[in-house]
């Protein structure tokens, strides 16, 4: 599975942004599917994720009730819309695929990174 994350830019606190992410590979319906962020100085955080059927979505705490994680398998992309948005919500964000038996906010448990897309939030 190859990822290509798209969407990142400057946006002032309180704006929204929509992220995307194109996966290739027919077995993308197999995958759960992540969003983590890594700001300056920083080891990388889960921020959201979802199973393969849509079902099931987790967020971290720090997101939770502002971004919003979706997919549709049937164009092989999956989404982070983010809404109301901090400085501290500055960070490169990746998408990622994981496997069976995935933990969704287990860094490790992902197979396959996306290269990242920049949000940088203005105060």
């Amino acid at each position: 599975v190859q990822l290509q994350a798209s969407g990142g830019g400057l946006v002032q606190a309180g704006g929204s942004l929509r992220l995307s992410c194109a996966a290739s590979g027919r077995t993308f319906r197999s995958y759960g599917m992540g969003w983590f962020r890594q700001a300056p100085g920083k080891e990388r955080e889960f921020v959201a994720a979802i199973s393969w059927s849509g079902t099931n979505t987790y967020y971290a705490d720090s997101v939770k009730g502002r971004f919003t994680i979706s997919r549709l398998n049937a164009k092989n992309t999956v989404a982070l819309q983010m809404n109301g948005l901090k400085p501290e919500d500055t960070a490169v964000y990746y998408c990622a695929a994981a496997g069976a038996s995935w933990s969704p906010s287990v860094r490790s448990d992902y197979d396959y990174w996306g290269q990242g897309t920049l949000v940088t939030v203005s105060s």
